[in-house]
């Protein structure tokens, strides 16, 4: 009996080790000789190399080729490579193209700004620009707390990050670091339906970061400060809360803070024990 268990237990870590592996999904462009078994000589070359085929669909097809996209699921960039040179090395197939599906993701960037209404008229024109914009902008300029109602500020978040700490990659600066903030805006919008910007900032010294949120702030309701590492981040944060009179959080610090304390809490509702009874430790 141990020996079935072990076997199921081997056979379940050698699959883990062999896919899928969708993190590094890729679409393969192949024109395939037009016979009999040269499918099934591709695919037992995809299987030969640990890949895993997802969709396949025919693009076109004569009389003697037949050109296919094939969805693979590899390990690694490195994997993919050499998937795709054991496909060019078969006599009946000629890798046409490859693409990586999470990099056509994000080709373009993967946010953008949409106006409310169209603007199809001159009449439109003129009261969403000048000269019917000046009227609002005397209004909030006579009463401040006007643009939470007139413009985007009652809704719109920055999140500020100098790409000094981005996910578990470490420092690789402010151009690195603008996926991971286009996708942080995505959240937001789609899950709170709050309307973010990425600000990816050109230094790591802390009065530079202070200074320019401070100077932007007047265009948002929040600032999100992200990615930015320790301890550089408290002093900022603790500044800026200072500072400014809208909310200042560093996600890194209290969102996952407040993750943890849920997670707590829950758990001790599963338990049934209050949380004065309990000693929690935290590693990390």
């Amino acid at each position: 009996m141990w020996n079935f268990f072990k076997r199921n237990r081997d056979s379940r870590s050698a699959s883990q080790d062999i896919g899928p592996y969708s993190n590094y999904r890729m679409t393969v462009r192949l024109e395939l000789t037009q016979r009999p078994g040269v499918f099934a000589q591709l695919a037992t070359a995809i299987a030969e190399e640990g890949a895993s085929i997802g969709a396949v669909d025919i693009v076109s097809a004569t009389r003697t080729k037949v050109v296919r996209d094939m969805t693979l699921d590899v390990q690694s960039e490195e994997h993919g490579e050499r998937v795709l040179k054991h496909l060019n090395n078969l006599s009946d197939v000629r890798v046409v193209a490859s693409s990586d599906r999470i990099f056509l993701m994000h080709l373009g960037g993967k946010i953008r700004v949409e106006s409310k209404f169209p603007v199809k008229t001159r009449n439109m024109l003129s009261m969403v620009y000048t000269p019917g914009v000046g009227r609002v902008v005397k209004a909030i300029a006579q009463e401040p707390h006007k643009a939470y109602t007139f413009t985007t500020k009652s809704n719109s978040l920055a999140v500020v990050t100098d790409g000094s700490a981005i996910l578990g990659l470490g420092n690789l600066g402010p151009l690195a670091a603008m996926p991971v903030m286009e996708g942080k805006a995505m959240l937001l919008h789609q899950f709170a339906g709050i309307d973010a910007w990425p600000l990816c900032l050109d230094t790591q010294e802390p009065e530079n970061i202070i200074r320019t949120v401070r100077a932007i702030a007047p265009a948002f309701g929040a600032i999100n400060l992200e990615d930015i590492s320790a301890p550089r981040c408290f002093e900022i944060e603790r500044r800026l809360q200072a500072d400014l009179d809208i909310p200042v959080m560093h996600d890194d610090q209290h969102g996952t803070a407040v993750v943890i304390l849920g997670a707590l809490l829950n758990a001790l509702k599963v338990i049934r024990r209050p949380i004065q009874e309990i000693t929690v430790v935290i590693i990390g």
